[in-house]
């Protein structure tokens, strides 16, 4: 096991909340945290804009918890997720950045997995599958299991996001050498994904489930609607601008995503579950 004694030898855990989240899910995330089997060595709450006092509540409870590895940033007025952990990312002190959402629950042998890996194989991205949820752990059968090698990965990111970005280990430096996060909404990841890969960071999936991602907070509902589509279709000219992708992939991803982001979201949720996910009794 590696030591955590140091900041050059442990891992740095990055959040972002905002108003809407609800208090009992941010406890039990950052509980997750403190359960791992390899504890980290700084924690970054990024505030995104005021809370409400029942979110402060919980934070004065992770500030008693962590003690000297809590570090809370606050932000004047809500600037959006890939704002919010830029700013995070120039706080973290460790060299090795753990993602971590407020309303997801890391499995205990989550961080300690990953950066085996990450140091085994000189990794710069070390992704996970996921299983959601709804109301408890294990209440549905879905995964997400994406592609494992740095090969496959890059292939894969032609067609949809390569990364679970709620349980993603990254390098600092190699996040910072290539922009950082960036203000791109719904596409905050797979925009630094791609331009991290593209300049030669190399990338796994462990295929084991890693963490608990809840779905049941409106998730499905956020991938539609008029502003979805117009992200979308700005994020496939990237793709193309980029040459990663061509014409024909640039038509048929904008033609699939922006009928999936017009049907109801109960539909929506339907096909991901039957087409975009596997079923955890094949794992």
């Amino acid at each position: 096991m590696v030591s955590i004694t140091g900041f050059e030898e442990g891992y740095s855990v990055l959040m972002s909340v905002y108003e809407k989240e609800r208090p009992e899910y941010l406890r039990a995330s950052i509980m997750s945290m403190l359960r791992q089997t390899l504890p980290c060595s700084d924690f970054v709450l990024v505030c995104d804009g005021p809370l409400p006092d029942e979110l402060e509540e919980v934070i004065s409870w992770a500030a008693k918890e962590l003690g000297e590895r809590f570090q809370c940033v606050r932000l004047s007025e809500n600037q959006g997720l890939g704002n919010a952990l830029g700013v995070g990312i120039g706080y973290c002190r460790c060299p090795v950045i753990v993602r971590m959402d407020s309303d997801d629950i890391s499995r205990p042998e989550r961080c300690e997995k990953q950066l085996n890996k990450m140091r085994s194989g000189n990794y710069d991205i070390v992704g996970g599958s996921l299983a959601e949820f709804i109301n408890e752990p294990g209440d549905t059968e879905s995964l997400r299991v994406l592609p494992e090698t740095p090969e496959e990965i890059m292939e894969f990111a032609k067609v949809r996001n390569p990364f679970n970005h709620p349980c993603v280990m990254l390098k600092k430096d190699a996040v910072r050498e290539n922009g950082s996060y960036q203000d791109f909404p719904g596409f905050e990841d797979y925009f630094l994904w791609i331009r991290m890969l593209k300049n030669g960071c190399r990338g796994y999936n462990i295929q084991e489930v890693v963490l608990d991602m809840r779905t049941g907070n409106g998730m499905y509902a956020r991938r539609g609607g008029g502003t979805y589509i117009r992200n979308l279709i700005r994020f496939q000219k990237y793709l193309k601008g980029q040459k990663l992708i061509g014409t024909g992939r640039f038509l048929q991803n904008c033609l699939s995503r922006s009928l999936m982001a017009v049907i109801p979201g109960k539909l929506r949720s339907n096909l991901y579950y039957c087409f975009l996910r596997e079923k955890s009794g094949r794992k």
